[in-house]
């Protein structure tokens, strides 16, 4: 199966990058391991974008929804019903092992797949393609022992699963803080555990002193300048200042942030900034130092996840495409 342009990642920067291309007549092939706009299909359930529909939108498809400020759901649905509009080809659950340059002359890149279903192996042939596999995907482990336990999850989901139990949330940003201040508000007794002083000024400030007052109030027990060191069934045990101890708890949540896969973009040859983990590229065509591979979404921003959102980033597709037409 040969295609113009292959895209990596079925966010909303990939799939904009891949209406795109169409626009300009280019067949187009999009790939992602698990489903159509992955990461958001894991957002939790209750959420409601802070982005306005308009900033969301990508293909010039309109964004309607209950309100100016979508839920999750609605957000699924409109980034699937784009996909169909422009009739997108989708391969889902099709993890990419390698892409290598083919090396006759034909100026075509060997995009090895694996099925996550059946585990077959497959590859496809593309003259471009874009990487756009944006870092919500990866957490940043602990790297403790008990990490894999069953009762400890790096991605939250809703409150209801949790009720009348106690639960640590460990994290102090703006993931953890949410997801501590919901199970708050549903009846779960919450720990906050975080290895800072206090909180700090990432935290969103309309967030900010909510969580502050929760934990003055004590309605929220957090424990700051702690360090967890093992998690075990029906408890967590940390560090603080040398002397161990132990926060029982039914469940964990691990929400210490998240980071992009910088190893998969070497492997494809991209050059990695060692310290920012952004990719070397055009900034004009976002291609990269690997002639005819590209990327787009937050993946340019490397280590830095709050530099590129969906707003900005769906706007990538553009500049490529741009780039590809003139090629």
């Amino acid at each position: 199966m040969k295609y113009d342009v292959i895209v990596i990642g079925a966010g909303p920067a990939g799939l904009s990058a891949a209406i795109e291309a169409k626009k300009n007549g280019l067949s187009v092939l999009v790939l992602d391991k698990g489903a159509i706009v992955n990461s958001i299909q894991h957002f939790p359930t209750s959420m409601v974008f802070f982005s306005t529909v308009e900033l969301l939108e990508i293909g010039d498809i309109p964004f309607i929804a209950s309100s100016s400020h979508p839920t999750r759901v609605e957000a699924v649905n409109y980034y699937s019903r784009a996909a169909k509009a422009y009739g997108l080809q989708f391969k889902g659950n099709s993890r990419v092992m390698s892409v290598t340059k083919i090396s006759d002359g034909s100026a075509y890149f060997r995009i090895e797949i694996k099925s996550e279903i059946t585990s077959e192996l497959g590859f496809l042939l593309a003259r471009k393609v874009i990487v756009a596999t944006g870092f919500y995907d990866q957490p940043n482990r602990l790297n403790v022992p008990g990490e894999n336990l069953p009762n400890v999850a790096h991605c939250y989901r809703e409150p209801g699963l949790h009720f009348g139990q106690k639960v640590t949330v460990i994290g102090g940003k703006n993931s953890a803080v949410e997801a501590a201040l919901d199970l708050y508000r549903h009846g779960v007794d919450v720990t906050l555990l975080y290895r800072k002083e206090w909180f700090g000024k990432s935290v969103k400030y309309w967030i900010l002193p909510d969580i502050e007052n929760r934990v003055k109030n004590g309605e929220i027990k957090a424990r700051f300048k702690c360090r967890v060191v093992e998690m075990l069934p029906g408890k967590v045990v940390v560090d603080v200042d040398g002397k161990r101890e132990e926060i029982g708890c039914d469940f964990v949540y691990a929400l210490t942030g998240y980071h992009p896969d910088v190893d998969f973009l070497r492997d494809l040859g991209v050059e990695i900034d060692g310290k920012t983990g952004v990719p070397t590229h055009d900034p004009n065509s976002f291609e990269t130092n690997v002639k005819g591979l590209y990327v787009a979404g937050s993946i340019v921003a490397g280590y830095d996840c709050n530099k590129i959102f969906i707003e900005n980033g769906r706007e990538h597709g553009k500049f490529i495409a741009k780039s590809l037409s003139a090629k």
